[in-house]
């Protein structure tokens, strides 16, 4: 049985369970709330407290350098000016030093979305995905990040073209998206403010609400739905399946399950989010996986900096 047949049985079942899937889409889990590894453990809520021992903090971080990144928003920009793509979502690979494990970390962030796969990543999102709840689904672009430092830093990223594009063009994926599986898609909010913790600063992040009402019988296909969204627009670009190959070749390496999904279905309703904030456990060390949207009015190095700040513990 795949992933996909595995969600849909759990769904029409009206079975708990919590998923996760990679950006790609290949690989996942499925397990019942009452079966799941000791290994991983997951929160949906931010204000659920755990005990901590020592506070988290990334001790050293060495980030690509800017050269290089500069190279590959430049070969995107290329990619825009020749008409295969219209924005695409670069990312990157930093390396990072800890003071403590993953699990301490899953324990300490106040993120909204955490997952914790034991010596391999976890996850501290501030992105929702699509949430579902009586027959209606709902998803919440994330696109424009700016540094918080007092109320005109929110005007000033609320009128800057190039964030009103770039994040324009991945509601108008969104809605697109969601088409696809509901009826009535609307976008109910466009462009509202979030604050979110970044270690010693605060981050503006723009997001959008749309809206579309499900079809009969949608419980038994939560697989088929979640899969036909995958990955999820606002961490790839426009045309979507253009981007993914662009990406890869510019990228230079495998996502993984950064920039993946990961959620719970109660037996009623499902929520879920983008796994980003990502740290990754490998053989030579911790990496921290962040990038942002690129479009033809994206300068560069603002585009390294947000890449940077993006490197962070929410606590």
């Amino acid at each position: 049985m795949t992933l996909r047949e595995q969600i849909n049985t759990l769904g029409e079942n009206g079975t708990p369970f919590l998923f996760c899937i990679d950006y790609k889409a290949k690989n996942g889990f499925a397990y019942p709330l009452d079966k799941i590894p000791h290994e991983i453990s997951y929160s949906f809520d931010k204000n659920i407290q755990h005990t901590i021992y020592k506070v988290p903090a990334i001790t050293d971080k060495n980030p690509i350098t800017k050269e290089i990144y500069k190279q590959k928003i430049e070969a995107v920009k290329n990619r825009i000016k020749n008409g295969d793509i219209y924005m695409a979502n670069l990312t990157a690979i930093t390396d990072i030093e800890l003071n403590c494990e993953l699990e301490e970390i899953f324990s300490a962030s106040k993120a909204p979305y955490r997952l914790l796969v034991k010596d391999k990543f976890v996850v501290s999102s501030p992105e929702a995905f699509i949430n579902i709840k009586n027959g209606k689904i709902y998803t919440y672009p994330m696109k424009g990040t700016a540094v918080y430092k007092d109320k005109q830093s929110i005007d000033d990223i609320l009128k800057d073209g190039k964030e009103l594009s770039e994040h324009t063009m991945t509601v108008d994926l969104l809605r697109n998206d969601l088409s696809i599986i509901a009826d009535r898609v609307t976008v109910k909010k466009f462009r509202y403010p979030i604050i979110a913790k970044a270690g010693d600063k605060e981050l503006i992040q723009i997001v959008s609400e749309i809206v579309g009402d499900l079809r009969d019988g949608y419980k038994k296909k939560l697989g088929d739905i979640l899969f036909s969204l995958l990955p999820a627009g606002s961490i790839t670009g426009t045309p979507k399946k253009k981007c993914l190959e662009v990406l890869e070749q510019i990228e230079g390496f495998e996502r993984g399950y950064f920039c993946g999904v990961f959620g719970i279905f109660d037996g009623e309703e499902l929520q879920s989010a983008v796994s980003i904030r990502f740290i990754e456990k490998t053989e030579n060390g911790y990496i921290y996986k962040s990038g942002g949207g690129i479009t033809l009015d994206s300068d560069w190095e603002r585009e390294y900096d947000e890449m940077v700040e993006k490197v962070y513990i929410a606590l």
